[in-house]
């Protein structure tokens, strides 16, 4: 199946659907292409959520796991709109998406671009979403953000897992060219990035009430995460 085929079929209503629609893309593009290097660290958080993320584990168990699935095709949006269009991609996205064939670039940099663009940019859209489906008001301190935080560190030890299967990738690297990718990798800490998508999230459920001013808010998001892929994505090599 192609990569075209995989982005065409409806989007996934589960977190096992979401996962599978993963495998399909990587299976459907090169080892070398920086979007499957994203959507295999991606996978292997979705899995560890759909593992570990159960009722009576977790305060609402229910709510993350749909919160999962509503973030996953936010991604799925985006690589459709690069791959298929008409519609552009959000700007947080394209850095990966541009950069993705691009040599002197490290696995484990297109990886955390996409986790920039997806968390920084997309997770406080699907927290919105979320909560407004569900009647829930996305607050600090609610069970709903214990169970938020409650993630993080099952996400960081993911990361750091992948990050690691990654490295072995890089042997015969020179010690300078790894010296800068640990510069540009120590650029992101993924339970920071989670931390504030909840703060912005809230500020565009307080502005749900103003159209204009959550468009620009959101616009304005999307172009400083962009930017910030950007620095991500700088050769290393």
């Amino acid at each position: 199946m192609t990569l075209e085929d995989v982005l065409r079929a409806p989007l996934p209503t589960t977190i096992n659907g979401v996962a599978e629609r993963m495998r399909a893309i990587e299976e459907a593009l090169p080892e070398e292409d920086g979007v499957r290097a994203f959507t295999r660290l991606y996978r292997a958080v979705t899995e560890a959520v759909d593992e570990h993320v159960r009722p009576g584990t977790f305060a609402d168990a229910r709510f993350t796991r749909w919160l999962d699935v509503v973030f996953a095709n936010l991604y799925f949006r985006a690589l459709r709109a690069h791959v298929l269009g008409p519609k552009r991609p959000p700007r947080a996205w394209t850095a990966l998406f541009e950069a993705r064939s691009r040599e002197r670039i490290a696995p484990i940099q297109f990886a955390l671009a996409g986790m920039n663009a997806h968390i920084n940019r997309d997770l406080p859209l699907a927290l919105v979403e979320t909560c407004r489906a569900r009647g829930i008001v996305p607050v600090r301190g609610s069970p709903q953000h214990a169970d938020f935080r409650a993630i993080d560190p099952l996400l960081a030890e993911t990361e750091a897992r992948v990050r690691r299967d990654f490295a072995t990738g890089l042997v015969g690297w020179a010690d300078e060219a790894l010296g800068e990718l640990d510069s540009v990798v120590a650029m992101w800490k993924v339970s920071r990035a989670r931390g504030a998508a909840w703060v912005n999230a809230e500020t565009l459920w307080a502005l749900r009430g103003v159209p204009f001013a959550a468009g620009r808010f959101v616009v304005t998001l999307d172009r400083m995460v962009g930017f910030a892929g950007r620095g991500l994505l700088r050769p290393v090599a």
